[in-house]
């Protein structure tokens, strides 16, 4: 079963939180990253991670058309794998 994307928003909360070092709540969906403080070391990290959870091949350049949360998580979404029963 897919995940939501109101779940792929809090996975990245989540793992953005822990890059760096905050609470996970404290993490706007909504701010650009670099009002969070996500650099491009902290991007690319942030890339990697994406493609090992979900399988969704996450181009940089997709960061900088999707510069917060919400917009990187509905990206994903919509470009996860569709499974048909």
């Amino acid at each position: 079963m897919e995940p939501s994307r109101e779940e792929i928003v809090t996975w990245c909360q989540e793992y953005v939180a822990g890059l760096l070092e905050i609470p996970a709540e404290e993490v706007d969906p909504d701010a650009d990253f670099d009002r969070l403080g996500i650099d491009s070391a902290l991007a690319v990290s942030l890339l990697i991670e994406v493609e090992e959870r979900y399988g969704v091949d996450l181009p940089p350049e997709a960061l900088f058309e999707n510069p917060n949360l919400n917009a990187v998580a509905t990206y994903l979404h919509t470009q996860l794998p569709r499974h048909v029963a």
